[in-house]
């Protein structure tokens, strides 16, 4: 069964989606983040198939995610690692560790600490307010349409959602 794209929808999340959605993707991105750059330790790693890891980093490196560097000739052989836009949506399975501790583990059982090098302390990982530092929590911030929401695909209520929420919230207040 065929896939189907996201990309042509005017949506961050299934933008972003369409190309992290695929099966071993998260777990590709997250072994790059932790050094781990080499294809054979990648599969050997992940159990993954060897067609489905180059399928995976061809992607990831179209996307502009991961870029790699011959590091041997004859046969040349390859180290992969996160570009700036793939360091950037490391953030996003920061998020999804932070979930799997929480709901998946529990406290006292995570698989991977964090430790924040800027103080030494163990962390967890939370989003905030670019403006004033709070810490952002759903329920705690309105969503409303940006200059880039086109009505189509995969956001044809969208607008409308969004206008409802906001003055739901707006008569909250």
């Amino acid at each position: 069964m065929a896939r189907t794209s996201f990309s042509q929808m005017t949506c961050s999340v299934a933008r972003t989606a369409e190309v992290v959605g695929d099966w071993w993707t998260p777990l590709i991105l997250r072994d790059l983040a932790i050094g781990i750059s080499r294809f054979d330790a990648l599969q050997d790693n992940l159990g993954v198939s060897r067609k489905v890891l180059t399928d995976r980093l061809a992607a990831l490196a179209e996307h502009g995610v991961v870029a790699r560097e011959p590091y041997q000739e004859k046969p040349t052989r390859y180290d992969y690692f996160l570009t700036e836009k793939g360091v950037d949506l490391a953030m996003v399975l920061l998020a999804m560790a932070a979930w799997g501790d929480r709901w998946v583990f529990g406290e006292g059982s995570e698989p991977v600490l964090l430790r924040h090098d800027a103080c030494g302390e163990v962390a967890r990982p939370v989003m905030t307010c670019s403006c004033c530092g709070e810490p952002l929590r759903a329920g705690e911030f309105t969503p409303f349409a940006g200059p880039g929401l086109a009505d189509g695909p995969g956001t044809r209520r969208t607008r409308e959602a969004l206008e409802r929420l906001g003055a739901l919230r707006a008569g909250a207040a």
